[in-house]
Protein backbone atom coordinates (compact mmCIF):
# COMPACT_ATOMS: atom_id res chain seq x y z
CA UNK A 1 0.00 0.00 0.00
CA UNK A 2 1.09 3.49 -0.57
CA UNK A 3 1.19 6.22 2.00
CA UNK A 4 -0.44 9.61 1.41
CA UNK A 5 2.99 11.19 1.01
CA UNK A 6 4.07 8.82 -1.73
CA UNK A 7 3.94 10.04 -5.36
CA UNK A 8 1.41 7.52 -6.67
CA UNK A 9 -1.28 8.07 -4.02
CA UNK A 10 -3.41 10.46 -6.07
CA UNK A 11 -3.17 13.43 -3.69
CA UNK A 12 -1.15 16.48 -4.77
CA UNK A 13 2.27 17.00 -3.31
CA UNK A 14 3.23 20.58 -2.38
CA UNK A 15 6.82 21.51 -3.01
CA UNK A 16 8.63 24.61 -1.73
CA UNK A 17 9.08 27.48 -4.25
CA UNK A 18 12.26 27.68 -6.30
CA UNK A 19 14.73 30.61 -6.32
CA UNK A 20 13.15 32.31 -9.39
CA UNK A 21 9.83 32.89 -7.59
CA UNK A 22 9.72 36.17 -5.67
CA UNK A 23 8.22 36.03 -2.21
CA UNK A 24 4.85 37.71 -1.74
CA UNK A 25 5.16 40.91 0.21
CA UNK A 26 2.79 43.04 2.22
CA UNK A 27 1.68 45.09 -0.84
CA UNK A 28 -0.56 42.43 -2.37
CA UNK A 29 -2.92 41.55 0.41
CA UNK A 30 -6.09 41.41 -1.72
CA UNK A 31 -6.73 42.13 -5.38
CA UNK A 32 -7.98 45.70 -5.78
CA UNK A 33 -6.68 46.76 -2.36
CA UNK A 34 -5.93 50.50 -2.17
CA UNK A 35 -2.20 51.10 -2.28
CA UNK A 36 -2.28 54.88 -1.96
CA UNK A 37 -1.91 55.64 -5.67
CA UNK A 38 -4.94 57.92 -6.04
CA UNK A 39 -4.77 61.59 -5.08
CA UNK A 40 -8.35 62.62 -5.88
CA UNK A 41 -11.68 60.81 -6.20
CA UNK A 42 -12.45 59.62 -9.74
CA UNK A 43 -15.47 61.96 -9.94
CA UNK A 44 -13.59 65.13 -9.01
CA UNK A 45 -13.79 67.96 -11.56
CA UNK A 46 -10.92 68.36 -13.94
CA UNK A 47 -9.30 71.61 -14.93
CA UNK A 48 -10.52 72.94 -18.27
CA UNK A 49 -8.10 75.14 -20.16
CA UNK A 50 -9.53 78.57 -20.93
CA UNK A 51 -9.56 79.45 -24.62
CA UNK A 52 -10.19 82.72 -26.37
CA UNK A 53 -13.84 83.70 -26.55
CA UNK A 54 -15.54 85.23 -29.54
CA UNK A 55 -16.67 84.10 -32.95
CA UNK A 56 -15.30 80.86 -34.29
CA UNK A 57 -12.45 81.28 -36.76
CA UNK A 58 -14.21 78.80 -39.07
CA UNK A 59 -17.57 80.39 -40.00
CA UNK A 60 -18.97 77.20 -41.59
CA UNK A 61 -19.34 74.32 -39.15
CA UNK A 62 -18.08 70.89 -40.03
CA UNK A 63 -21.03 68.72 -41.05
CA UNK A 64 -20.45 65.10 -40.18
CA UNK A 65 -23.99 64.00 -40.96
CA UNK A 66 -26.62 65.49 -43.20
CA UNK A 67 -30.03 64.10 -44.14
CA UNK A 68 -30.22 62.52 -47.54
CA UNK A 69 -32.18 64.26 -50.20
CA UNK A 70 -35.50 62.69 -51.12
CA UNK A 71 -35.39 60.71 -54.34
CA UNK A 72 -37.36 62.20 -57.20
CA UNK A 73 -40.92 60.94 -57.41
CA UNK A 74 -41.44 58.11 -59.84
CA UNK A 75 -44.15 57.94 -62.42
CA UNK A 76 -45.08 54.29 -62.75
CA UNK A 77 -48.77 54.02 -61.91
CA UNK A 78 -49.97 54.61 -65.47
CA UNK A 79 -47.64 51.89 -66.74
CA UNK A 80 -48.95 49.43 -64.15
CA UNK A 81 -52.52 50.38 -65.05
CA UNK A 82 -51.81 49.73 -68.74
CA UNK A 83 -50.17 46.40 -67.87
CA UNK A 84 -53.19 45.22 -65.87
CA UNK A 85 -55.58 46.39 -68.58
CA UNK A 86 -53.69 44.58 -71.37
CA UNK A 87 -53.40 41.37 -69.33
CA UNK A 88 -57.08 41.68 -68.36
CA UNK A 89 -58.03 42.07 -72.04
CA UNK A 90 -55.95 39.05 -73.02
CA UNK A 91 -57.50 36.91 -70.28
CA UNK A 92 -61.04 38.13 -70.99
CA UNK A 93 -60.74 36.92 -74.60
CA UNK A 94 -60.73 33.35 -73.29
CA UNK A 95 -62.56 33.35 -69.94
CA UNK A 96 -65.03 35.62 -68.26
CA UNK A 97 -63.26 35.88 -64.94
CA UNK A 98 -60.60 38.27 -66.28
CA UNK A 99 -62.81 41.22 -65.35
CA UNK A 100 -60.91 41.60 -62.05
CA UNK A 101 -57.72 42.51 -63.89
CA UNK A 102 -59.70 44.95 -66.03
CA UNK A 103 -61.17 46.55 -62.91
CA UNK A 104 -57.69 46.99 -61.43
CA UNK A 105 -56.48 48.52 -64.70
CA UNK A 106 -59.40 50.96 -64.88
CA UNK A 107 -59.08 52.00 -61.24
CA UNK A 108 -55.31 52.50 -61.49
CA UNK A 109 -55.75 54.43 -64.74
CA UNK A 110 -58.25 56.81 -63.11
CA UNK A 111 -55.90 57.39 -60.17
CA UNK A 112 -52.99 57.95 -62.60
CA UNK A 113 -54.96 60.69 -64.38
CA UNK A 114 -54.94 62.77 -61.20
CA UNK A 115 -51.23 62.38 -60.48
CA UNK A 116 -49.11 65.17 -61.96
CA UNK A 117 -46.13 63.11 -63.14
CA UNK A 118 -48.02 60.28 -64.81
CA UNK A 119 -48.48 60.01 -68.56
CA UNK A 120 -52.05 61.02 -69.35
CA UNK A 121 -51.97 59.20 -72.70
CA UNK A 122 -50.89 55.93 -71.07
CA UNK A 123 -53.55 56.32 -68.36
CA UNK A 124 -56.22 56.95 -71.02
CA UNK A 125 -55.16 53.81 -72.90
CA UNK A 126 -55.27 51.85 -69.66
CA UNK A 127 -58.82 53.02 -68.98
CA UNK A 128 -59.96 52.29 -72.54
CA UNK A 129 -58.44 48.78 -72.68
CA UNK A 130 -59.69 48.05 -69.17
CA UNK A 131 -63.25 48.95 -70.18
CA UNK A 132 -62.89 46.80 -73.31
CA UNK A 133 -61.75 43.86 -71.16
CA UNK A 134 -64.78 44.41 -68.91
CA UNK A 135 -67.06 44.28 -71.98
CA UNK A 136 -65.47 41.02 -73.20
CA UNK A 137 -65.69 39.54 -69.71
CA UNK A 138 -69.34 40.54 -69.45
CA UNK A 139 -69.98 38.86 -72.81
CA UNK A 140 -68.34 35.64 -71.64
CA UNK A 141 -70.23 35.71 -68.35
CA UNK A 142 -73.53 36.33 -70.18
CA UNK A 143 -72.78 33.45 -72.55
CA UNK A 144 -71.94 31.13 -69.64
CA UNK A 145 -75.13 32.16 -67.81
CA UNK A 146 -77.32 31.49 -70.83
CA UNK A 147 -75.70 28.08 -71.43
CA UNK A 148 -76.32 27.11 -67.82
CA UNK A 149 -79.93 28.34 -68.18
CA UNK A 150 -79.60 30.71 -65.25
CA UNK A 151 -81.89 33.19 -66.99
CA UNK A 152 -85.09 31.43 -68.00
Amino acid sequence: MSTPDSPGAGSPRIEPPTEDVAPVGEESVLPGHHRGGFHRPPTAPTDIPVTATGPSPDPEPLVLWAPQEDPPPRAALAAWALFFSVVGLAVSLFVGWGFLLGLVGVAAGIVALFRPLESRRMAAWAIALGILSLVYSAGWLWFAATQAELFA
